[in-house]
């Protein structure tokens, strides 16, 4: 019987550094073994969008889409041998964890390893497993914080300083934030630019993981073009969804054959940072295979464990 997860059992079974491990997984089979994914599809609808992606990941047996429409997300999982549902699974939590997961990777790839200042500008719920994920991979001592919100920054410091043995604070403007941290992340729904190419320092990393469709960018024009390498999770989602980097390849300043994508760095296909002042970037936009990977991980975790309600 298939086996129907909440988002409080995805918390109770996973954790981010399960989750960067089921990513770097599905990545090391990027392109290879039957491994496909699909990118974002939107359905207009009389209000709102309905998404949808999908992935098969034959290596782990199984394949399977995530599906979404304003506060309801589901993943659906499949095994491939028997042609059948293995689980519906409430994706909230795991989307948040796997988002941070794949800014994780990405860190890990491209970040200097004595890396260990960050800036994070955002604190909503991906803010949040974004600085989980940054911190497991690389030493962070002093993370900087801005948001609009006065009240809500000092509840997620406060939060942040409680998960993390690292010192956390907040700043009262972005700029502030962000000059000379060695890691930069932008968790925002903004529309227009929140980071900007003059505050960046040498050899500083970037996650760019808030806008993921062509009416929201975080990023000006100088922080894409101060990059020496830019990656991002999926090249054909990104020439439909990364605002950022559209625009400057229409203009020709930018070669999509330049981006290289998360998967070819993890198989090492194509080389990461190569010293330490090289600005480096992942624009991150989420795709299925991750979402179908971190499914796999919840869905044996629950069979292991006994969790989750059977249902058909």
């Amino acid at each position: 019987m298939p086996l129907y997860l909440t988002d409080k059992d995805v918390e109770s079974l996973v954790n981010i550094e399960d989750a960067i491990a089921a990513l770097t997984d599905a990545f090391l089979h990027w392109h290879r073994d039957g491994t496909e994914n699909l990118p974002r599809q939107r359905l207009p609808l009389p209000t709102r969008t309905l998404n949808l992606m999908a992935a098969s990941a034959p290596t782990l047996g199984v394949c399977g889409h995530k599906a979404y429409f304003g506060g309801c997300h589901y993943v659906s999982l499949y095994s491939l041998q028997e042609s059948r549902l293995l689980a519906l699974i409430q994706a909230g939590r795991l989307g948040a964890i796997r988002t941070g997961a794949a800014s994780g990777l990405a860190t890990r790839c491209l970040a200097r390893d004595d890396a260990k200042t960050v800036g994070l500008i955002g604190t909503g719920r991906q803010a949040r497993t974004q600085l989980m994920a940054v911190a497991s991979v690389r030493p962070i001592e002093m993370v900087r914080v801005f948001g609009r919100d006065p009240e809500r920054r000092t509840t997620f410091v406060r939060e942040m300083n409680e998960l993390l043995s690292c010192d956390i604070i907040g700043m009262d403007n972005g700029e502030n934030c962000v000059r000379d941290a060695d890691i930069v992340i932008a968790a925002t729904n903004a529309s227009d630019p929140v980071v900007f190419g003059s505050w960046l320092t040498s050899g500083c990393h970037l996650n760019a993981v808030g806008a993921n469709s062509y009416a929201r960018r975080e990023l000006d024009n100088a922080a894409v073009m101060h990059a020496s390498l830019i990656a991002t999770d999926d090249l054909g989602q990104a020439q439909v969804e990364a605002r950022e980097l559209i625009d400057l390849t229409s203009d020709g300043k930018l070669a999509w054959a330049d981006v290289a994508e998360l998967g070819e760095l993890v198989q090492e296909q194509k080389p990461g940072r190569q010293n330490s002042e090289d600005i480096t970037l992942f624009k991150s936009l989420g795709v299925a295979l991750e979402d179908v990977a971190f499914g796999k991980a919840v869905y044996d975790r629950a069979v292991e464990a006994g969790i989750g309600q059977s249902f058909g």
